[in-house]
């Protein structure tokens, strides 16, 4: 009987499918997938490939922002409740009334964000084209939602700019604290730390860089360095130990673990090619107010 491995691969070649991966998925998913990398690549990449079935290995957010840019194309989430905690941070009606507040800033809403969120937005960004597109923007005052902590660090970057901090978080990076970077310089004097934006301003105080997942692994593997300090979430430990076999990478603990992106299985993948039951839907007049969001972003951050 054939592995679940060579059953995907069969049925991924049968139905012209693509299996799209996050960073953050365990190793096993990262194996199979055709792609692998942060939200904004794999939706990128979702629009380019040729595939018109999409298997996304991810939170909704991704799966959303893919069909959102290619609406002709079947898009599945393997995990149907697989979400994001700081994206269902964004509450719709408190946006609204930040507009009505602040009617002249520019509502800047992070990736990682539902469609009915981007709907109501300016412009979408990411963690590595944040400051250069908020740069850009015409208004001075930034309405920046919904992480907190990638929205300070942003801050101190465009003291030009004013900005209306929304209170959401990323749950798993912000539970690292200073304390857990401290134990790990004790125990590794000397080594880089590289963080990723969505920690505490505390913590990034630490960092010598820091950067968007896609950005820490090439810092990693361009740096002279043979050990590195990461602090973000342990999915990245598989591409980073691909990428620099000859490396070593210290975590903080205990474990930065996303509950939700670990949620995807490879018997899930196997099942979404088989039944493509859980596909992404999303209604027109919503998905064409999300992709105004979404293509100013690709305008300004070209």
């Amino acid at each position: 009987m054939d592995s679940i491995e060579e059953r995907i691969k069969k049925l991924k070649q049968e139905k012209n499918a693509v299996i799209l991966a996050h960073y953050y998925q365990c190793p096993e998913i990262q194996q199979i997938a055709d792609y692998v990398g942060d939200s904004y690549y794999l939706s990128k990449i979702a629009k380019e490939t040729g595939q018109e079935l999409i298997i996304f290995c991810g939170v909704r957010f991704m799966a959303e922002s893919a069909k959102i840019r290619s609406p002709h194309k079947k898009v599945l989430l393997p995990v149907a409740d697989a979400g994001c905690p700081m994206a269902d941070m964004a509450d719709i009606n408190k946006i609204k009334a930040l507009r009505k507040q602040y009617p002249d800033g520019a509502v800047v809403c992070y990736i990682n964000t539902s469609v009915e969120v981007k709907a109501l937005c300016d412009v979408c960004v990411t963690s590595s084209n944040a400051f250069d597109i908020i740069r850009k923007l015409p208004e001075r005052t930034i309405i920046f939602l919904p992480d907190r902590n990638l929205s300070a660090y942003i801050a101190d970057k465009c003291p030009e700019k004013e900005f209306i901090i929304y209170p959401g978080y990323c749950i798993v990076h912000n539970k690292i604290l200073p304390e857990h970077i401290m134990e790990l310089k004790i125990k590794h004097p000397n080594v880089p730390v590289v963080a990723h934006p969505e920690c505490r301003k505390e913590v990034l105080a630490f960092a010598n860089f820091v950067g968007s997942t896609g950005e820490m692994l090439s810092y990693a593997k361009s740096s002279d360095s043979s050990e590195l300090i990461v602090v973000t979430e342990e999915g990245i430990r598989y591409a980073l130990e691909q990428q620099n076999p000859r490396k070593i990478f210290h975590f903080p603990y205990p474990q930065i673990i996303c509950a939700n992106m670990k949620k995807t299985t490879i018997e899930n993948v196997l099942w979404a090619l088989e039944d493509e039951t859980t596909e992404i839907h999303i209604d027109e007049a919503l998905r064409i107010s999300a992709l105004n969001c979404l293509n100013a972003m690709h305008r300004l951050g070209n």
